[in-house]
């Protein structure tokens, strides 16, 4: 909440600018999804300051009796046009800080949990930067998941509308202030993935927000549909938000020691060993639907064991590192799906290499080969376990974890927790259309 002179100067020019009529402010609940309500650009300057009223009893993660009156303070430096809408009578948005009606910040914020886990880091001199591999499919609806598309992996095929869009998607995201390193068509049929420039975590997570509805808005405009759905098809690859993770002190990263093998700093690797030894417990809130489970599947390119190394195939990858890139050394945590919450993702990532850090985890010998080649004896020999292989298991591990409640505080992870169990509890007693084809006839 502090001062925003000099940013709020900006905004109110910037809206003046550009004929911004209105501004949608936005935040998410403890899932993810974005909610928001719009403001007139004529009481911008007064949210700014003294924040903006809302009813917060209906959001997921929120109190129902105690949190119906909460504040939402816009962010002067997220302010941005959204560029498909008219540039006549404009309409931008900002991310908010949710504070209670008291002045005190919101234990349900997700974007305010990341904060805190970010200062935290800055009071030991670094910054985290992130990278994040968006996948999703392009349908014909969302009722049924019919691909747009049945191209391959890197198909360069343009006239399809599905490429048309992505291309769309990437101008769109541009005009946004969120760079777009790599896009590319994926593996499976009508599967695509934009890679967002590596930056801050808060920023990214912000970024990661907003392309996800641009994916989306920009596909309903034309009459189709894009999904984060984890695994939308049985027998081909789900989508994956593979995060590209580094801590910088300075203009330094903190991750690059020349005379290593792999050119990882110890600091690097005892990163590595936190989320190493972590990983089962980070996994509910990385990967946080009953659906994200049949992507972490044998075969499917997923990771499933807890491993690091070079290969694809496993948990933590170390990119190879080409001479004169110093800056770009840095561990791929290859679990998350786009359908995660990134406030609390990047934050229990964070929190795991941080935990490996400071306690100095010995770091486990990276595999050479391929994981998933291995019979269980010889995974057993060498230590490597597996990632949850349910939304239950992942819960019963989530359950337990005090990493998560340093993390995420008391008040998000026990409401996440519970909206969790709700679900695995629906979809235990739900019969499925696998068991009813499957049994009805036998049995």
């Amino acid at each position: 909440m502090g001062d925003q002179t000099a940013e709020q100067e900006y905004v109110l020019r910037s809206a003046r600018d550009n004929d911004v009529k209105f501004v949608r402010l936005w935040f998410t609940d403890i899932l993810g999804n974005l909610k928001g309500f719009a403001i007139n650009v004529d009481d911008l300057e007064d949210a700014i300051e003294r924040g903006v009223g809302f009813d917060g009893s209906a959001i997921e993660g929120f109190d129902r009796d105690k949190e119906s009156d909460m504040r939402a303070f816009p962010d002067a430096t997220t302010f941005a046009l959204l560029p498909w809408r008219p540039r006549q009578n404009a309409v931008a948005r900002m991310f908010c800080d949710i504070y209670s009606p008291g002045g005190d910040p919101f234990g349900g914020d997700p974007r305010l949990a990341l904060k805190r886990n970010l200062e935290r880091l800055a009071r030991l001199g670094y910054t985290y930067y992130v990278g994040p591999e968006l996948e999703f499919f392009y349908l014909k609806d969302s009722h049924t998941p019919e691909p747009l598309d049945y191209d391959g992996y890197f198909d360069q095929l343009s006239s399809n509308p599905a490429a048309d869009l992505r291309r769309d998607t990437v101008l769109n995201l541009s005009d946004l202030g969120i760079p777009v390193k790599y896009s590319h068509h994926e593996g499976a049929h009508s599967q695509h993935e934009i890679d967002l420039q590596y930056t801050d975590a808060l920023t990214m997570a912000d970024s990661v927000i907003t392309a996800k509805l641009a994916i989306k808005e920009l596909a309903q405009l034309r009459g189709y549909y894009a999904t984060f759905m984890p695994k939308p098809f049985s027998a081909v690859n789900g989508s994956g938000m593979h995060t590209h993770q580094s801590l910088f002190q300075g203009e330094t990263n903190a991750f690059y020691d020349p005379e290593d093998e792999y050119k990882l700093s110890i600091i690097g690797k005892h990163f590595i060993a936190g989320l190493i030894r972590h990983a089962p417990e980070l996994t509910l809130v990385t990967n946080q639907w009953v659906n994200s489970y049949k992507r972490l599947v044998p075969g499917y390119e997923a990771p499933v064991h807890i491993s690091w190394a070079h290969n694809r195939s496993d948990l933590v990858r170390v990119p190879a590192y080409r001479p004169g890139y110093e800056t770009s050394v840095r561990i791929e945590y290859r679990a998350p799906d786009p359908a995660c919450n990134p406030y609390l993702a990047f934050s229990v990532m964070l929190a795991a290499g941080l935990k490996g850090i400071e306690e100095e985890y010995p770091v486990p010998p990276p595999v050479e080969g391929n994981v998933f080649a291995m019979t269980r004896e010889e995974r057993e020999a060498r230590g490597i376990k597996a990632l949850p292989a349910s939304l239950g298991e992942a819960i019963a591990l989530a359950e337990h974890s005090d990493l998560l409640r340093e993390a995420l505080g008391e008040h998000i992870l026990s409401s996440f927790i519970r909206n969790k169990q709700i679900e695995w509890q629906q979809y235990r007693s739900t019969v499925t259309d696998y068991e009813v084809s499957r049994y009805l006839p036998m049995l």
